[in-house]
């Protein structure tokens, strides 16, 4: 009975070592799963988040929708920000004859037309005779010509970039409108101006007004303004004498009609920059 004790006894310290030894090597292979798993799911840890000043911040701007949304959409405010062109100076009749009042005519059934140009005015003033109730109106199409009578008063570049990046940095984060903005067109085909200048003083005209043009291109980019290049095929708005008034500086009703006709286009395209 001793010999056949012993013997069961080792048999059970045997099958009881062996299922310690299945049970320990089971808890391994779990724990080596469960970690792979861990591994295998795991992020590696976001840095910390760095904090910018709001003030720092420039959000893109972007047109809200397609000139064809716009009009599409039914009744609309629109805002017209400008000098005697958009009053319809060199018109026979301001009221009816003016490019802003033709324009208006073509949008939807119901659309608000505010007018807002101040004859004579300079940009630098609009900022604060203008840009506040046109923000106020919360309009959907915003048309601009204010550059002209900056040019002509002599006002620098430096100080009309600064006064235009002023507007359209208001304009894009105030409102949800869509902007259409005129440059300059060649000034030196205008009667009352051209019989000012001789050869040279053409030639560093058309100089500064390409340079003005090609900075107001830039600032449209930047605030996603379509430009009316009026500088563009040969001026025609200052080249073509039908299209100019008799005082030989604003434009004749035709050519308050081809202003129309420029800012009608390009409000309907889906492109910004220069159109």
């Amino acid at each position: 009975m001793s010999r056949t004790f012993h013997h069961l006894q080792r048999r059970h310290y045997q099958q009881c070592g062996y299922t310690l030894l299945q049970r320990l090597l089971t808890a391994i292979l779990i724990a080596v799963v469960f970690l792979c798993t861990a591994c295998g799911s795991a992020t590696a840890p976001s840095p910390p988040a760095i904090r910018i000043p709001p003030h720092t911040i420039t959000p893109t701007p972007t047109q809200p929708i397609s000139g064809q949304q716009l009009l599409a959409n039914g009744a609309l405010t629109y805002v017209a920000m400008g000098a005697s062109d958009a009053v319809g100076v060199g018109s026979d009749d301001p009221q009816t004859q003016g490019y802003v009042y033709l324009l208006a005519q073509r949008l939807p059934a119901g659309s608000q037309l505010v007018n807002l140009g101040i004859s004579d005015i300079r940009l630098h003033a609009a900022l604060q005779q203008e840009l506040p109730t046109a923000i106020a109106k919360k309009p959907e199409l915003i048309t601009i010509w204010l550059v002209v009578n900056d040019y002509i008063a002599g006002i620098t570049y430096e100080h009309y970039m600064k006064d235009l990046n002023t507007l359209l940095q208001q304009l894009r984060q105030q409102t949800h409108a869509r902007i259409v903005m005129a440059n300059l067109p060649d000034l030196t085909r205008l009667p009352t101006i051209k019989r000012q200048l001789n050869a040279q003083q053409r030639v560093k005209a058309i100089a500064e007004i390409k340079h003005w043009n090609a900075g107001i291109q830039d600032m449209a980019a930047r605030y996603a303004v379509t430009i009316i290049d009026l500088f563009a095929e040969g001026s025609l708005i200052t080249a073509h004498p039908d299209y100019v008034s008799q005082d030989g500086f604003h434009p004749s009703p035709a050519g308050y009609v081809q202003l129309a006709n420029y800012f009608w286009k390009a409000m309907q395209t889906n492109r910004t920059g220069r159109y």
